[in-house]
């Protein structure tokens, strides 16, 4: 196994209390697997990421709890030092907001390149070719000609690309993407995806895909794990969750995809607000926004369930699973 999260607990510490974004996280990527991380803003999925990387702000935010296996290390027992020689070179990270990821007054060649001259001792002159090679990789058109450019001379679809180009730079085994797509027309995102799974299938990376759209992930990922309120609610391969949702968030987020078979209809929305992180409902985080809620979901915390009846290697924290299901 690639990289595996094991019961992984995250706080931030504030003055207004005690904020637990991420609740005993498990999930697992093998080399070549596309994991697909779903949830509403506030889940907890992009702190996790952050957790894995090594990039979490302390403080406020401290790990309390729980193991992260890269290659069968854990890697919360690495000194800083060691940890910065796994970033970049072993796991990369592409961030969301690529004009506030790049730096605005370095070119796009210069900071390619510098991945090289850190980590690979290149001189000046191999650098800038490796970076031109790489804006190739991505299909950025004149490479050889933008390679001074600046990221403000880009457009948006094109920056993320470098993004990912500066990720790809050393060929690492893992590649965390936090919701590249966002802020990207439809067409773009389609470009950004296809461009993402090829270089993937290519290297044979490990991909975890953040998002909180469900529509992005469909031809892409080969297994989805939702998050609610800093937990997995369910997981499950890619296929068996748009089949038959067995948890009612997850059939909520499906419900809220604009279909074309709908037209004229009103498009579905879960009710209510993703709770507090400082104060999170007793028993099911989700019951005040259930449609499905019952006394048991008010007062005990739901494990993840094997669903043993819909496909294999699925697990949902629903105490009502089976009726989600069938339902």
């Amino acid at each position: 196994m690639l990289l595996e999260v094991r019961d992984l607990h995250v706080e931030f510490r504030t003055r207004d209390g005690v904020a637990k974004a991420v609740n005993g996280v498990t999930y697992s990527v093998d080399e070549g697997e596309t994991l697909a991380v779903l949830g509403e803003s506030g889940s907890g999925k992009s702190v996790t990421a952050q957790a894995v990387m090594g990039i979490l702000d302390t403080p406020p935010g401290k790990i309390t709890a729980g193991e992260i296996l890269f290659k069968g290390q854990d890697l919360l027992k690495f000194k800083e030092e060691e940890r910065r020689k796994v970033r970049g070179a072993q796991m990369a990270m592409i961030f969301q907001d690529a004009l506030s990821s790049l730096n605005p007054v370095l070119s796009v060649g210069a900071q390619l390149g510098e991945m090289f001259t850190v980590h690979r001792g290149a001189s000046r002159k191999e650098a800038k070719a490796k970076a031109i090679e790489l804006m190739d990789r991505v299909r950025i058109p004149g490479a050889a000609s933008r390679v001074g450019d600046y990221p403000h001379q880009f457009s948006g679809g094109m920056r993320q690309r470098i993004m990912i180009a500066m990720a790809l730079a050393l060929e690492p085994a893992l590649i965390i993407a936090d919701e590249p797509t966002t802020a990207l027309d439809v067409t773009v995102q389609a470009q950004v995806m296809d461009l993402l799974a090829e270089l993937q299938r290519e290297l044979h990376m490990g991909l975890i895909l953040i998002t909180h759209d469900l529509g992005v992930v469909a031809d892409v990922a080969d297994r989805i794990a939702v998050m609610y309120a800093g937990r997995i609610v369910e997981s499950a391969p890619v296929h068996d969750i748009y089949k038959a949702p067995a948890h009612p968030y997850t059939k909520g987020l499906l419900e809220s995809i604009p279909r074309l078979d709908q037209k004229g209809r009103e498009l579905y929305a879960i009710k209510g607000l993703p709770p507090n992180l400082m104060h999170i409902p007793p028993g099911c985080a989700f019951n005040p926004r259930c449609p499905m809620a019952q006394d048991v979901c008010r007062t005990d915390v739901p494990p993840l369930y094997e669903v043993t009846e819909a496909g294999t290697d699925r697990v949902s924290a629903c105490h009502f699973w089976r009726e989600c299901l069938n339902g």
